[in-house]
This record gives structure tokens, C-alpha cells and sequence, in this order.
């Protein structure tokens, strides 16, 4: 499962190569044939959808948020384990949320957000949410008023619609390119998403603040595929180097562009994300609540 971080066609679309790649490339490591082993992709319509998923064995594999695998670990305590994350350049393995305005808004500052209307994206997206909602905590800002707009390229949207004062999107650094003798910087955050309804949308909708730096989202595998545990590792271990292979590959590299605006992912354990626990720990969060 992928989580609903875009528009469901344009994952789907984009993540056709890559099932297929799976299917042949996990057949020949644990069949050793060129077919039979099947691989079933979807996108839920919610981030907890995902999480969910794992608890009722629905889903076995899954790109998820960095809030949204806790919850299915820790809170939920589904039986899953991170095994991969992605890597940005030239952010390395950390990202932030941004908060961002309208350029014409009096809102030029986290500070100037006391008293207004805010858009977040998902109770279960920690650059959308969780860092946002921790960044006000320690600032002590207290909002007007607060709703989920499910999705980051919405959250852009509802700023630019004038829906709400100001919102939280994930935030990725710009593309450094050399074009015609100049290097020009192209935007890779969530406002990147809106370009075909926004076309100055990086002059429309500016970036008034960060949050604090967490350890990249998670692909999840679910620890009970297998009851043999060997049976298991070796799954996870040619799930995880053929997911490499494909990432490497041209069409593993534009997908993880317009997918997660990364460049490739690597091998972690559950112990990546003990800096985001912490955080959680400090924000006293009903997280039972948000995954109902």
C-alpha cells in the first residue's frame, strides 16, 4: 500500500513499473522462476487506512509517513518493521514540515499565526501534523481554528483559495539545475504538487517558517507474512535489494521523484525513529483518537 500522499492516479500511474519490476525480481529470488510470485498495489483514502491495513492483514508491505508507522508499531502494535527509507538530496535522511502563507497575507512568521486559521494535512503526517502541532506547542501559539485537508497538495490549495490563513506541507529542498549557461533552483516541496493549477505558485505561496529536522518515512514490511522466521528474513531481505535495484534504475528514479521528490533509498532498522518517539513523548497526543 502507498499512502495518499498525492492524487490516487498519478500513484497509481507511477507505481505500475514497479510492481511488476517486484513480481519478476522477487519470483527469481525466492521461486527461481521468472513468474509467480503476485504483488497487489492500492491506495487507501486516508493515512490511518494504511495503518489499519497491517492490523487486520490486509497489507503486507508499505510506504508510509514516519507518524503513521509508529502509530501501526507503538500505538497500535501491529506486528511491522521498518526496513527502508529514502534518501533526498542534498537533505540526506532527515526532512521537515513548512508552514506556509499567501505572499499578499499579513502572515510573514510562525508568530503571526496567533489567532488564525490553520490547515494541516493529516492527523497521521508528521511533517503535516505532528512537527507543526509541536512547533506551535513550543512557541506557544494557539490557532483560531484547525482542520485536515488529507492531502499536502490540498493544504497548498486551500492557502491559495484563501480557505484558511496559512498551512503545514511537507518540505523538501530545491533542485539545483544548470540550464542555458545559469543555475536555476526548482521547488521540491508539497507546493511542487500544485504547478499545473499554480504556475507561480513558489511567488504565490511563500514559506514562512520550518519545523524541527526527523528521520525519513518508512517502507514497513509485516513481521507475520511468514511464521518461519527464515522464511520471513529471506522475504524482507529480497524485497529489500530488489526495491534498491528498481529504485536505481531510470524509471526507480522518476518514480521516487514525483513520488517522494527523493533519489534513492536505503536499508534501516526500527531504532531510526526513536528521535520522532521522543518527540511524541512531549506532545501528549490522544493517539488512540487520531487512528479511529
Amino acid at each position: 500500500m502507498f499512502i495518499p500522499y498525492a492524487e490516487s492516479q498519478t500513484i497509481i500511474t507511477h507505481t505500475e513499473g514497479l510492481v511488476k519490476f517486484l513480481e519478476k525480481s522477487l519470483s527469481q529470488k525466492l521461486l527461481q522462476q521468472e513468474s509467480g510470485f503476485y504483488i497487489k498495489s492500492s491506495i487507501p483514502t486516508s493515512y490511518v487506512a494504511v495503518v489499519e491495513s497491517f492490523g487486520t492483514g490486509r497489507a503486507d508491505v508499505a510506504a508510509m509517513t514516519t507518524f503513521s508507522y509508529l502509530l501501526t508499531k507503538d500505538v497500535k502494535k501491529y506486528p511491522v518493521e521498518a526496513f527502508l527509507t529514502v534518501d533526498r538530496y542534498p537533505d540526506g535522511l532527515k526532512y521537515r514540515g513548512a508552514i506556509i502563507a499567501r505572499a499578499d497575507s499579513k502572515v510573514k512568521s510562525v508568530e503571526d499565526l496567533k489567532g488564525k486559521k490553520f490547515a494541516y494535512a493529516d492527523p497521521a503526517s508528521t511533517s503535516g501534523f505532528i512537527l507543526p502541532a509541536k512547533l506551535f506547542k513550543d512557541k506557544g501559539i494557539e490557532l483560531a481554528e484547525t482542520m485536515f485537508a488529507g492531502r499536502h497538495d490540498t493544504v497548498v490549495m486551500m492557502v491559495y483559495q484563501k480557505q484558511v490563513d496559512a498551512g503545514a506541507i511537507y518540505y523538501s529542498s530545491p533542485e539545483q539545475r544548470r540550464e542555458n549557461g545559469k543555475t536555476t533552483f526548482h521547488i521540491r516541496d508539497a507546493r511542487s504538487m500544485t504547478l499545473t493549477q499554480i504556475p507561480d505558485v513558489e511567488k504565490q505561496i511563500q514559506i514562512v517558517g520550518f519545523t524541527e529536522e526527523v528521520p525519513n518515512e518508512p517502507w514497513v514490511i509485516r513481521t507475520t507474512i511468514y511464521q518461519n522466521p527464515e522464511e520471513q528474513e529471506r522475504l524482507k531481505k529480497a524485497l529489500t535489494e530488489s526495491i534498491i535495484e528498481f529504485t536505481s534504475s531510470p524509471d526507480g528514479k522518476n518514480l521516487m521523484q514525483v513520488l517522494v521528490r527523493a533519489e534513492k533509498v536505503v536499508p534501516v532498522t526500527d531504532a531510526f525513529y526513536d528521535p520522532v518517539r521522543d518527540i511524541l513523548k512531549t506532545l501528549n497526543l490522544d493517539t488512540e483518537k487520531l487512528v479511529k
